[in-house]
């Protein structure tokens, strides 16, 4: 079940990471998990977003253009002393580390990192502060699309379909980021657990699969952005 604020609310997490690459692929992984999310790339920016975004957890990267993640840490707890924080370190920084949670880190993640890991590690900091697992329905719906996560079944205009465990999982994803373009290998990355590499053919592949099924003698739903990826929005 997913995680929630008491009040049922999207649990907030802000990500702060100098590479925008790294900071949007953890972004990624962090909405498939059904949270809202910020990012800064400068500690500077960092600060101002969580007075802003007030979120439930951080993940915070040592290393910034501006100032340290320790010097990001202490002023946003200066602000709200209770916020969990994730720091992204160095693999062979062990002092970095040991800084982190002398200063008040809850937990560390060395690069490179599985974005399993950091989800992995943010669940479960937030559970023990206090999040609450979310009891409301496992439907997914875009358009006259829909999606059980439970059950896997999936409708289209009430009319069901049927899709082997890779096609379900790829449309889960899409699903759970409607009208949002997903590139090749921010999918492949979610959906295969792939490094990126010369796999990208195996999402073209799918996707077509998918087609055929969704979208075959229908408004078409799921669209291919050239040069850019896919997106899946409620058919005009």
């Amino acid at each position: 079940m997913e995680l929630t604020r008491p009040d049922g609310s999207p649990l907030r997490v802000l990500v702060v990471d100098d590479e925008v690459n790294i900071a949007e692929l953890i972004s990624m992984a962090l909405r498939y998990e059904g949270w809202q999310v910020e990012t800064a790339h400068t500690g500077t920016k960092a600060v101002q977003a969580a007075k802003d975004f007030k979120p439930d957890a951080v993940v915070l990267d040592m290393m910034l253009p501006d100032f340290d993640g320790l010097e990001v840490l202490r002023r946003m707890r200066g602000t709200d002393p209770d916020v969990p924080v994730v720091f992204l370190t160095a693999r062979d920084a062990v002092e970095d580390r040991v800084a982190g949670l002398t200063a008040g880190g809850d937990d560390y993640v060395t690069k490179p990192f599985s974005l399993e890991e950091v989800v992995a590690r943010l669940r479960g900091l937030m559970r023990r502060a206090g999040a609450q697992q979310a009891q409301e329905s496992s439907i997914l719906s875009v358009g006259d699309l829909t999606l059980d996560e439970d059950s896997h079944e999936v409708h289209r205009a009430g009319s069901e379909i049927s899709l082997t465990a890779t096609e379900f999982e790829l449309l889960r994803f899409l699903m759970r980021n409607p009208r949002r373009v997903l590139s090749k290998a921010q999918i492949l990355d979610r959906v295969w657990n792939y490094d990126f590499g010369g796999q990208a053919n195996v999402v073209e592949l799918y996707i077509s699969y998918l087609r055929k099924k969704i979208d075959l003698g229908r408004e078409p739903m799921i669209h291919t952005l050239r040069g850019s990826g896919y997106v899946l929005k409620p058919a005009t």
